[in-house]
């Protein structure tokens, strides 16, 4: 009878050994699983929060490159940034994804390709 105790006590010992290392792993994959997700929540709240943020800015650059008092619809560097409240970094990524272009001759200048293409060498 006290072997086979002994035999019950080895054998759950050996189970809840194989339980815990499972328990472990799980715990890892779990907590990794989160992490990730944490990371990608949080890349898009910022991404949105740049969006929601640049929207304005877009209007007032697009409004400011459109703008008939200018003959050429070029405009300064330095004046696109200080309305919009931007770096000229931001600056120059905005104009960019509004489809605006520098000066060739001119950087401080920007204008919108549409007004300002690329001319064609024959």
């Amino acid at each position: 009878m006290n072997e086979v105790a002994q035999q019950v006590c080895k054998d759950a010992a050996v189970n809840n050994e194989h339980f815990s290392a499972w328990m472990v792993l799980i715990g890892v994959v779990v907590g990794s699983v989160l992490t990730v997700l944490g990371n990608i929540v949080m890349h898009c709240l910022k991404e949105r929060s740049l969006a929601k943020k640049d929207k304005p800015r877009k209007q007032l650059l697009l409004k400011m490159l459109e703008d008939d008092r200018f003959a050429d619809h070029w405009r300064k560097l330095d004046t696109l940034s200080h309305v919009i409240g931007a770096n000229q970094e931001t600056t120059k990524r905005l104009l960019i994804e509004l489809g605006a272009r520098g000066s060739e001759d001119q950087q401080e200048l920007w204008g919108l390709i549409k007004h300002h293409p690329f001319e064609k060498k024959q």
